[in-house]
């Protein structure tokens, strides 16, 4: 089992900066992706970024390139996302996920590929 822990959200305004952190603990030997989703009222969960744990290959969203930036902290178990120029539209709550070295083929975006969720944290972006 590997529990996950979302912290850093809150309110900012249009143009303002939060950083997420994600502490992972339990059996964290496995995990082989890591990423961040975000849900929004009345939508689907969409990925927003990843990390490969052992190659530190990422990925993002088109809508959130150039402003987010994924990393990790393999010694601490920690996670991170680096949200710049936010926006009103990237007002979600924001969860982190794990998944373990099961080749399960999904792609990084997709929630089916991930094994282990946070609860999640909001982010709110005020014009």
């Amino acid at each position: 089992q590997v529990q996950l822990v979302e912290s850093g959200g809150g309110s900012v305004q249009t143009g303002g900066s939060l950083r997420l952190s994600c502490a992972a603990s339990g059996y964290t030997a496995r995990t082989y992706r890591m990423g961040w989703f975000r849900q929004a009222p009345g939508q689907e969960r969409e990925g927003v970024a990843a990390i490969y744990a052992a190659r530190g290959d990422t990925y993002y969203a088109a809508s959130v390139q150039d402003r987010f930036t994924i990393s990790q902290d393999n010694a601490k178990n920690m996670l991170y996302l680096q949200m710049n120029s936010l926006k009103p539209e990237d007002t979600a709550i924001y969860y982190c996920a794990s998944a373990i070295a099961t080749g399960n083929g999904f792609a990084w975006y997709m929630a089916e590929g991930y094994n282990y969720w946070g609860q999640g944290t909001q982010v709110t972006v005020s014009s």
